[in-house]
């Protein structure tokens, strides 16, 4: 099982993407019915819950400020956190982690999760490497990482907080 990565401060880019490995070694993880799955999604929904939220309130601001990315980037990764976490929310309150609904609400969240990381690696991370100066992107890091570990820190993952993002980001 991918144990959560640690909040270290550095390259917002490389902070991202060793969160989007993690990413998918926990859906590989999750997709082997001898692990223990019900560890593994709860991690996995902490970790995805908090780096959504930290480049939400911390990154895609100050790309947009920096020109890097515009409006229409930042709505549309939002709507795909939101997807995601639509999906999340779905897997989560599945009772049986051997059933078949399992699997097919696993494979849901795969799919959003992994079209997400794509694109967002594409069309917002490469901006930010050409874009944005070593020094912005170091202090967006630590901005990154700390606001990640806060929100790990306080239980983002737990599935009551989970339905709280869910209709939150239905409202909007």
């Amino acid at each position: 099982m991918p144990k959560i990565l640690p909040a270290a401060g550095g390259d917002v880019v490389e902070i991202i993407l060793a969160d989007h490995r993690w990413f998918e070694e926990a859906l590989r993880e999750l997709r082997n019915v001898r692990s223990d799955r019900a560890a593994v999604l709860a991690d996995l929904a902490t970790v995805l819950i908090a780096h959504a939220e930290a480049e939400e309130s911390k990154v895609y601001p100050a790309l947009r400020h920096k020109d890097a990315i515009d409006a229409d980037e930042v709505e549309h990764s939002e709507h795909e956190h939101a997807e995601g976490n639509d999906a999340l929310l779905a897997l989560m309150e599945v009772d049986d982690t051997g059933s078949e609904e399992f699997s097919e609400k696993l494979h849901e969240l795969s799919e959003a999760l992994t079209h997400h990381l794509d694109e967002e690696e594409r069309d917002v991370l490469n901006p930010a490497r050409t874009d944005v100066a070593e020094g912005v992107r170091r202090k967006l890091g630590d901005l990154f990482a700390e606001e990640r570990a806060r929100l790990i820190e306080s239980g983002c993952g737990d599935i009551a907080n989970v339905r709280k993002v869910v209709a939150a980001e239905q409202q909007n």
